[in-house]
């Protein structure tokens, strides 16, 4: 018989490089997705035949536990949450009730219906946040700077509680950013490659961002979702950073992206004060070592691919819709 994983968040970016992996290793997929007019399956539409389609939501506990009773997964993977940082600062509730509050929500409906399921947090590098140390490892003391990182921290700390009061198989993923060409119109990364296909195209002529100096440590979500993989693989559960070790500026990205179409970013991004943070976050450069050391895991693809691949990308699907 197929092992069984449920994934939350199915049709985001993690979901659907996870809901492959997955498939590929021969489990019977159950993706969750909430009823809603505004749903896209952009993302899975190439394997969505494959896959078991739910609908439920982490605001409501009866749905959660109506699934898992229904599919019986050995496997669940929380990937589902408000996972924009820029708008939890105007959806603070909503985020505490989807990040924070919904994963109590998934874990207890898995301890009341069978608690040796074997789950899965997405936990965050944002929950660092005003760092106490550099580069970050697994026993860096949080600091969260957003909404977002707030609930994250939340989240991950009812997943060790759950972990150590129940006996759940329960582990986190500290996940620094991690990006594709499936990731989202409204981070950074994204916001960057496509707006350099849409000036390439001569559909723009400038680019607003905030600031430039910020740096992150990028990696590249199909090598992570790996990471969540192995992480339920393991005998016993346990929390582990997924970054790779090294930070790159926003000025950097730009400067890499542009090139990649034969242009000088200088000529073309404008800095926008809308964009810059209440509270931005200090030096956020993740440890990997204890992933690599106990989980096998490594990075197959860098910065620099990582963005040539995302520029092309947005080129090219751009390109399609202009003709």
């Amino acid at each position: 018989m197929a092992k069984k994983a449920l994934i939350t968040g199915v049709t985001g970016q993690d979901g659907s490089y996870l809901a492959e992996l997955l498939l590929d290793e021969g489990y019977e997929v159950i993706g969750m997705v909430r009823r809603s007019s505004t749903v896209t399956f952009e993302r899975i539409a190439h394997i969505q035949d494959r896959l078991t389609l739910v609908s439920a939501d982490l605001l409501d506990e009866a749905s959660l536990i109506h699934v898992l009773r229904d599919h019986r997964p050995e496997e669940v993977y929380n990937l589902a949450a408000q996972s924009f940082v820029q708008a939890s600062w105007g959806q603070p509730v909503l985020t505490g009730e989807t990040t924070a509050l919904g994963v109590t929500r998934l874990l207890d409906a898995i301890r009341t219906v069978d608690p040796d399921i074997r789950f899965y947090q997405a936990s965050s590098s944002e929950m660092f946040g005003k760092v106490q140390a550099v580069p970050q490892d697994e026993d860096t003391p949080f600091y969260p700077r957003s909404p977002y990182g707030v609930a994250k921290v939340y989240g991950h700390w009812i997943t060790v509680n759950y972990r150590e009061s129940y006996g759940l198989h329960a582990s986190s993923g500290i996940l620094f950013n991690h990006e594709s060409p499936r990731r989202g119109l409204e981070f950074v990364t994204r916001k960057v490659t496509n707006g350099v296909a849409r000036i390439k195209h001569g559909l723009d002529t400038q680019l607003s961002l905030g600031n430039l100096d910020a740096e992150r440590d990028w990696g590249f979500a199909k090598d992570y979702v790996r990471a969540m993989y192995l992480m339920l693989q393991q005998d016993d559960p346990d929390d582990y950073v997924v970054a790779t070790g090294e930070t790159h500026e926003v000025r950097e990205l730009c400067e890499i992206a542009f090139a990649v179409a034969g242009l000088d970013y200088r000529d073309y991004v404008v800095l926008d004060e809308r964009f810059l943070r209440p509270a931005e976050v200090d030096l956020l450069i993740g440890t990997p070592a204890k992933a690599e050391r106990i989980l096998g895991w490594t990075r197959d693809v860098d910065f620099s691919t990582l963005i040539q691949m995302m520029v092309e990308s947005d080129i090219e699907a751009l390109s399609h819709q202009l003709r």
